[in-house]
């Protein structure tokens, strides 16, 4: 690292190379001798988890020794910035995952003659999948997810909605509580495993709205490429990626209740263009977190940081 024009570390109370690195910069900088400029990834905030006030403290006195600070989303850039990092020293990167292909493949489900259309098709008919009653949960089954409040609204939604069906696509320690929900006399839920790629997209091809009662992080960008738009909860928990989502327009946040939150999706799934207007707004979202924007604005913070003089 000594040989390196710039150094790129997490932001993380446990990344101990950054303690060091940061040391010998400022060493350097008072004996003005040359070194590699540092910055720092992250969050900005700490979003998923309670943080004391000393781990914040410290977190925030870690991030102002850097010289550049790459943010996830612009709230997480606001809050170094109120905690003393100068925001001309900030880029903004909209964190993302590459979902270029996942769009493409949902948006060839659309068009017949192609095999996407075709296994769609037949998705459907398996499952006995009702347009404008089903919809989908992908991701880890696990506790940040909130399983049991999912299957509990599925219930519900089962009991409310004609034909309304719950696709759960995933694997983790609650997924002996899905499948023994699938196998409910009269569940709505179907329960598919782990699936990624090609098959994410039949099941956003399929589905209407993708229920996420727990933390949104990443899923935020694939509503956007499947077109099928969040419902959530003001769970105070969620990823930094929920910044993305804005109510009304390409996802529903409700209270954190299952009435609410099962009154919401009901609504939704009740015909009417709401839910046409919010998957529009996912459709059009997705050109703005894309993997290859997400690069650009991280270059141009490194050519900006190096540009700077010591």
């Amino acid at each position: 690292m000594a040989t390196a024009d710039a150094v790129v570390l997490e932001q993380a109370l446990r990344n101990l190379e950054a303690y060091s690195l940061l040391a010998r910069q400022r060493m350097n900088a008072v004996a003005g001798r040359p070194g590699p400029k540092i910055a720092l990834w992250g969050h900005g905030r700490t979003y998923t988890k309670e943080m004391s006030r000393l781990q914040e403290a410290a977190k925030h006195a870690v991030t102002r020794q850097a010289d550049w600070f790459f943010a996830y989303t612009e709230q997480g850039a606001a809050h170094v910035a109120s905690r003393g990092f100068p925001s001309s020293r900030t880029t903004v990167l909209h964190n993302c995952t590459d979902t270029t292909e996942l769009a493409a493949a949902r948006k060839r489900a659309e068009s017949p003659g192609t095999p996407e259309h075709a296994e769609a098709a037949e998705l459907r008919g398996r499952h006995r999948l009702v347009p404008g009653r089903t919809a989908l949960f992908v991701g880890g089954l696990d506790a940040p997810k909130r399983i049991p409040f999912l299957l509990h609204c599925a219930r519900r939604l089962g009991t409310s909605v004609p034909g309304f069906r719950l696709l759960v696509a995933g694997d983790g320690a609650d997924r002996g509580r899905v499948e023994a929900a699938a196998c409910a006399t009269d569940s709505p839920v179907v329960a598919l495993g782990h699936r990624t790629g090609r098959d994410m997209a039949l099941l956003g091809a399929v589905s209407d709205l993708m229920l996420m009662p727990g933390r949104v992080g990443l899923c935020a960008v694939d509503s956007f490429a499947l077109r099928t738009p969040i419902v959530t909860t003001d769970w105070p928990w969620h990823a930094p990626e929920f910044e993305y989502l804005e109510h009304g327009r390409n996802a529903v946040v409700t209270r954190d209740d299952p009435a609410a939150y099962s009154a919401a999706v009901q609504e939704l799934l009740s015909g009417g263009s709401r839910l046409e207007s919010l998957r529009e707004a996912c459709r059009r979202d997705a050109a703005d977190y894309t993997i290859d924007g997400m690069a650009a604005r991280f270059c141009g913070g490194l050519q900006h940081m190096l540009g700077m003089s010591t």
